[in-house]
């Protein structure tokens, strides 16, 4: 990654937008007393630390185009992706019973904590998911506000917002084709691809660098080329997320070991190894999703994951995806100080751990 960016420094600003966002709305919400300060308490650790991948995209499609003038308006552009996928995150851990999110409770654990600590009255793992639902609401309301109000002018940020409204809904609906999926109990390879598209690769890097390059007023033609570039890295970056939901380790990752697994999921990943395991290791891969696995249990999936070829398959293809991305990266028109840092990043996404 170039040597001329401040990865840290990039993420500490947009973190303090984040904070700076959050103290506003916390703000107005005084009136409505001290449940209001919970929830927005929550907020404040949905969106704390991660690698602030969408932001980052977002920076780079902008400077893709053009030095911003007005840095900290962009930075709180930026800071909206992160808004919207701490939104995402919090229903995704509902939807799929998580424990865990970067080594803290889900949401939805944490408020049903709270009212069992409490001794309230109701059911408290409905309370859990009420308070993850409207939280995940709140933060998807809140950035688009950031966005809109980022302070660059609305001829502006207009276009942004078209691609940020797609962007919304094509992730919304991404999750329900998810969920539907994993209903089923059946995904092809096909169904899990559309799945992993719409539900992370576009909103994930393809989205945030067509929303940081159109508040730089850029033309169709550059927003289809960082199109080509960002499609495919998205699809590469969740193919890697599917590997790290089987094979990470938790004492990196953050969540269980083979958590995909426990919680059901139809990912390609697991869609190849069902159509090339034996007959008999398939059942047993299929029957075993969603429901408690043991740590024994676990390492018996990942072994017919691995003996299938379906793990090397998903490791050649995140190759095959990231040398597309980088051969319409190489002859798109863009600034080529941003090239090399798209190149550090589309690297970064690919190859991490976490």
């Amino acid at each position: 990654m170039s040597a001329d960016w401040d990865v840290e420094g990039f993420r500490a600003r947009v973190q303090a937008a984040l904070t700076e966002a959050l103290d506003a709305q916390a703000e107005r919400l005084v009136p409505l007393g001290s449940d209001a300060e919970r929830l927005v308490a929550q907020a404040r650790t949905s969106v704390a630390g991660g690698k602030m991948f969408r932001a980052s995209f977002c920076w780079w499609g902008h400077r893709a185009v053009t030095t911003p003038a007005e840095e900290d308006a962009v930075i709180r552009a930026c800071a909206a992706l992160e808004l919207l996928h701490a939104s995402a995150l919090v229903h995704d851990d509902l939807m799929d019973a998580s424990d865990t999110r970067r080594g803290n409770p889900a949401t939805h654990r944490f408020f049903e904590a709270e009212h069992r600590a409490t001794g309230w009255r109701g059911d408290a793992e409905q309370y859990g998911a009420a308070g993850a639902i409207l939280l995940g609401d709140l933060l998807l309301s809140w950035s688009e506000e950031l966005l809109r109000r980022c302070g660059l002018p609305f001829d502006a940020v207009a276009p942004a917002l078209e691609v940020f409204d797609l962007c919304r809904s094509e992730v919304i609906t991404g999750q329900f084709l998810d969920v539907s999926a994993q209903a089923r109990g059946q995904a092809d390879v096909d169904t899990a691809m559309t799945v992993l598209r719409y539900k992370s690769a576009k909103y994930s890097i393809e989205r945030p660098l067509q929303i940081g390059a159109a508040l730089a007023g850029a033309s169709e033609q550059t927003l289809a080329e960082l199109s080509a570039f960002g499609l495919p890295l998205g699809e590469a970056f969740q193919l890697r997320d599917d590997l790290l939901g089987v094979f990470g380790d938790p004492s990196v990752t953050g969540k269980p070991a083979g958590d995909d697994l426990v919680e059901g999921k139809r990912t390609v990943l697991v869609a190849l190894a069902l159509d090339a395991a034996p007959a008999a290791a398939a059942g047993e891969l299929d029957q075993a999703l969603g429901t408690p696995l043991s740590t024994d249990d676990v390492e018996r999936l990942r072994a017919i994951i691995d003996e299938s070829g379906a793990h090397a398959q998903v490791e050649a293809v995140i190759e095959q995806l990231s040398d597309l991305a980088l051969a319409a990266l190489d002859k798109a028109d863009i600034d080529d100080a941003a090239r090399e840092v798209l190149r550090g990043l589309a690297s970064a996404v690919t190859h991490r751990v976490v």
